[in-house]
């Protein structure tokens, strides 16, 4: 019996979970991602961070594997933090812990001058529908499916110039400070713009802020974002597939002139487009042959 115990003991000790991380060393405004291959009578919950909660989720093209995404906010500053994976074995919920480095991205500055009306913006109304639009938002993406609509890679919204990166700190008419939350492309009024993956639409309206705006939800907490549009393709609750039409590019909104703002949201947090695309594209969306 003491021997039975003791071997009990020793196997738990050996234990070691069988996953991959894609970086433990993260800059704010950008994306980790984790790796679990499926196990007999093991099951992963998800990751914690902190005071926020990341799912795992079925990877969807390996059925021996799960993956989970980590967002990091570009608010966060420079710090070490332990990374929690919460997962069931045998019947039992345990905790490995991981330490995560958040490091500053440097990120560059930039001015912008922009209608005195959309800096800041006085009048009940106005601020009645900006607060709305926002709610509204925060609402959408902080609701996260089992479903997962991606079947390959992701593609750019549009074959453009890049006028402007992510993270670049803003100062709108020398006051409101902010942060460039997407990626600019170049691109006239009325050029199309093409969804970056295949998913359900849920928001296509004008906004404030953002103008002629669509939102595209991809599953499991990844929604891509299209900013600034003269006219839209697609309706609310459209199955929109990898490629295809959502509307034409214009200057509405917040603008210094006619462009498209592409942007990600992961888990509810605002990441770095271009760095999210090719982390997923590389790791989870190219099938091996």
């Amino acid at each position: 019996m003491r021997f039975l115990a003791f071997l009990i003991l020793l196997s738990s000790l050996l234990f070691s979970l069988n996953f991959e991380v894609s970086d433990t060393s993260i800059e704010n405004g950008r994306t980790s991602l984790f790796e679990f291959k499926k196990e007999k009578g093991l099951e992963y919950k998800k990751l914690k961070l902190g005071k926020k909660s990341f799912n795992v989720y079925d990877n969807p093209l390996d059925n021996s594997k799960m993956y989970a995404l980590l967002p990091v906010s570009y608010y966060e500053k420079p710090k070490n933090e332990t990374l929690k994976i919460i997962y069931v074995q045998n019947s039992k919920t345990k905790t490995k812990n991981i330490v995560i480095e958040i490091k500053d991205g440097n990120y560059k500055k930039e001015s912008i001058q922009v209608t005195k009306s959309k800096v800041n913006p006085k009048g009940e109304e106005v601020n009645e529908r900006i607060n709305k639009e926002y709610h509204e938002a925060m609402n959408i993406y902080a609701t996260s499916t089992k479903k997962n609509y991606l079947s390959s890679e992701f593609i750019l919204p549009m074959d453009s110039f890049i006028t402007s990166d992510f993270g670049k700190a803003r100062v709108y008419n020398d006051t409101l400070k902010g942060y460039h939350s997407g990626t600019d492309f170049r691109a006239k009024v009325g050029t199309p713009i093409i969804s970056s993956n295949d998913g359900v639409v849920v928001l296509a309206k004008d906004r404030f802020y953002s103008g002629g705006t669509v939102i595209v939800d991809h599953g499991q907490g990844i929604y891509t974002c299209y900013y600034h549009m003269s006219a839209f393709s697609v309706t609310l609750g459209q199955k929109i597939y990898k490629g295809e039409e959502l509307g034409l590019s214009g200057a509405s909104g917040r603008v210094t002139g006619p462009h498209l703002h592409f942007s990600v949201r992961v888990g509810g947090v605002q990441v770095d487009p271009l760095q999210f695309v090719k982390l997923m594209n590389k790791n989870i969306l190219t099938k091996e042959i």
